[in-house]
């Protein structure tokens, strides 16, 4: 974030707080993820601006020299032969603020965390209605 670390309690305000071009990096990002998970709520967790879908979807944060983006574990290894370019963990992948943001794979990565939490969802309510019904 910005230099002084203010709370922030929504997107909009966490965008702000960084240099123009660092802002629109961050606006692309969100706006991906917007397109790819429609139906996901926007919010602050761990202060980085947060997706939610039946739980943390995906998170993303902005840096002096990159952009950070957390699809989980479970994103980062099934998409990791296609983000081995970049920088990249258990967790996280870092985009550099000097090279275009790869968009296109951001929204599939997205696409899989959505479909892999309305999996995780959907089991949890049938487990729910199986105790119900005992």
């Amino acid at each position: 974030m910005t230099e002084k670390a203010t709370k922030v309690t929504d997107i909009e305000s966490y965008i702000v707080g960084f240099p123009e071009f660092t802002q629109l990096k961050l606006q692309q990002i969100r706006n991906a993820i917007r397109e790819a998970a429609p139906d996901a709520t926007e919010t602050i967790n761990y202060q980085m601006p947060t997706f939610q879908l039946h739980g943390n979807l995906v998170h993303f944060a902005g840096y002096k020299k990159h952009i950070g983006f957390y699809p989980s574990p479970s994103g980062i290894a099934a998409f990791e032969s296609e983000i081995a370019q970049w920088s990249y963990a258990k967790g996280s992948v870092q985009f550099p603020l000097n090279e275009p943001l790869p968009l296109e794979l951001i929204q599939r990565i997205v696409s899989f965390r959505v479909k892999e939490n309305l999996e995780k969802a959907a089991k949890k309510n049938k487990k729910k209605a199986a105790t119900k019904a005992i």
